[in-house]
């Protein structure tokens, strides 16, 4: 199909991932047709209290369900494929992707009970679908997980390159390299635009390779005397690859740990992106049975979460895995910011039950999936675009991503630096942020979704830190007589065994509080509730400054 011209700017959305690790979603508007790349997640952040997963803002897009005629995907990794699930309960649209992140999506939406209701297409690198007036080709990158693309997207308006997430790794595990011939052949014919992942930009040089984590693994293991446990993402095929390859050439079977991890490997060995012989996987009940120096455990829990396979053993929890003196730790993922001090406390519990742990900080257990510096002036060299937009990073390394695009040649005003929401317009060889659109964040909690916001977090800090105080009086619905109580009840506060005083002269100010009501305010039920709110205020602040939440419970009778 031709790509014609059209009388409408393009108009590109980014909905979620600027400004921010995670929630990557983007979408490309030209008259009456949408493409949506990416619909990722973000983990909550320490302050989120409760808050199970983060998902973008989709109420503009949801305004224009009847436009959009598909999503399509760079990859599998969570942060781009994991608000899925929510997302296509409001969005009937089908979804473009490479085998291993369809596979991924299609065990997601399982889980949803969506999987039959969903069109799913698999493409390859290098191959090109026609969504309306955009023509997208699939250009394969290397990434921290197989499979992953970078989407050469024809407009009416020019070309526009998505870049994902990629490092150019000369020397990838499954020996498929970043398509920089593709990329190039773009550059020569002209690019309109270049959206690029900004993860890496502070660090200076070049991205190790994958290999040297394995090169790592050889050195580790021919040492180690008891069990090894290599904790990674779940998702990262090729670690879990070396991984195998070095505990089999040690003459130790694998044992596969962790819900999702158990899935993935399954779903990369179905689809043949992960060779690991039939024989040498083990089952959890033949552990028993194996002497130490021939077991190799490939765990999830990397980041330290609560409930994680590799926490509860190293709280010494695990029912049928337990640590002993000797055996090996390896921690092979990167420490996501803000979850420092879990891990960290992961590794003492881990020393405490007598193993010895590797992880990033003390060995090359871990490389990054993102390029660096002189990789992201390569992209930027070979793509040679008109104008730049960075993406995928906080807001300093998008700053960072433009001051780097100078630096190679791109002029000041041809570098956008946009946020979520921008309404960044294309149109005859000009671009412009023109307007913002509807965006943000929505919060999942357990099986709601959005119906948790700003107000209920800060309850949730407020309980949180400084706890809570209920007050119980039964009074008379007709004469405002106090008929039970007050009674005080308190949780994070004040430790009740030991302020019997201090509750039974909180339980005097309310006494005073009333009191001081007339007849017509102690029949309302909600002047009594102030009147009680106020005066333990005043008094919990004079005596030992604290605020905590105050719930005044009135039974009327």
């Amino acid at each position: 199909m031709e790509i014609t011209e059209s009388n409408a700017p393009l108009q590109i959305i980014p909905l979620g991932g600027l400004g921010e690790i995670g929630l990557n979603m983007m979408a490309f508007q030209c008259g009456p047709d949408i493409i949506v790349v990416d619909c990722g997640l973000m983990f909550p952040e320490p302050d989120m209290l409760g808050i199970d997963y983060v998902i973008p803002d989709i109420s503009w897009l949801r305004e224009q369900s009847a436009s959009v005629r598909a999503i399509c995907l760079t990859h599998g990794h969570e942060d781009h494929i994991g608000a899925l699930p929510f997302v296509l309960q409001e969005l009937n649209v089908p979804i473009y992707g490479t085998a291993l992140t369809l596979g991924f999506v299609n065990e997601k939406l399982r889980e949803y009970k969506l999987d039959d209701k969903v069109e799913l297409v698999v493409v390859k690198p290098r191959d090109t679908v026609e969504l309306g007036c955009f023509r997208v080709e699939f250009l394969r990158v290397a990434h921290s997980i197989v499979d992953g693309c970078a989407l050469a997207i024809t407009t009416p308006e020019g070309v526009v390159i998505h870049t994902g997430d990629f490092k150019l790794d000369q020397t990838p595990v499954d020996g498929q390299l970043t398509d920089l011939a593709s990329l190039s052949r773009y550059g020569d014919a002209g690019v309109l635009a270049l959206f690029a992942d900004s993860t890496n930009v502070e660090r200076e040089g070049y991205t190790l390779s994958e290999k040297y984590v394995g090169e790592a693994f050889g050195d580790i293991f021919p040492k180690c005397r008891g069990r090894i446990i290599v904790a990674a993402f779940s998702s990262s095929i090729h670690r879990v690859q070396q991984v195998a390859d070095v505990a089999i050439r040690c003459g130790r079977k694998i044992l596969l740990n962790g819900r999702s991890m158990i899935a993935n490997v399954r779903i990369a060995r179905q689809l043949g992106y992960l060779s690991i012989p039939d024989d040498m996987l083990m089952d959890l009940k033949e552990l028993p049975y194996l002497p130490p120096e021939q077991v190799c455990i490939i765990s999830t829990g990397s980041q330290g979460e609560p409930m994680s396979a590799l926490t509860r053993i190293a709280m010494d929890d695990h029912k049928q895995i337990k640590l002993e003196r000797g055996d090996t730790v390896i921690l092979s993922s990167r420490v996501i910011p803000g979850n420092e001090r879990t891990i960290s406390e992961l590794i003492n519990h881990l020393y405490r039950r007598g193993a010895e742990v590797f992880h990033e900080k003390v060995s090359e257990v871990h490389v990054s999936g993102h390029a660096s510096q002189e990789e992201l002036k390569l992209m930027l060299n070979l793509v040679r675009p008109r104008f730049f937009i960075p993406v995928h990073g906080e807001y300093r390394h998008l700053v960072k991503h433009i001051q780097l695009a100078r630096k190679v040649g791109i002029p000041d005003e041809r570098c956008l630096l946009a946020t979520n929401g921008d309404v960044i317009s294309f149109y005859a060889d000009t671009a412009a942020i023109v307007e913002k659109v509807e965006s943000g964040r929505v919060f999942v909690d357990g099986k709601g979704v959005g119906d948790v916001g700003a107000i209920v977090l800060k309850d949730r800090k407020h309980l949180s830190e400084d706890g809570m105080v209920v007050v119980i009086i039964g009074m008379n619905q007709s004469s405002g007589a106090t008929i039970y109580g007050p009674d005080i009840v308190s949780r994070g506060f004040v430790f009740e065994d030991e302020s019997q005083e201090y509750l039974e002269n909180a339980r005097n100010i309310v006494v005073g509080a009333l009191e001081e009501l007339n007849t017509e305010m102690r029949c309302d039920c909600e002047e009594v509730k102030q009147a009680v709110r106020q005066a333990l205020r005043r008094f919990f602040k004079k005596t030992i400054e604290r605020r905590p939440v105050i719930l005044p419970v009135i039974l009327e009778m």
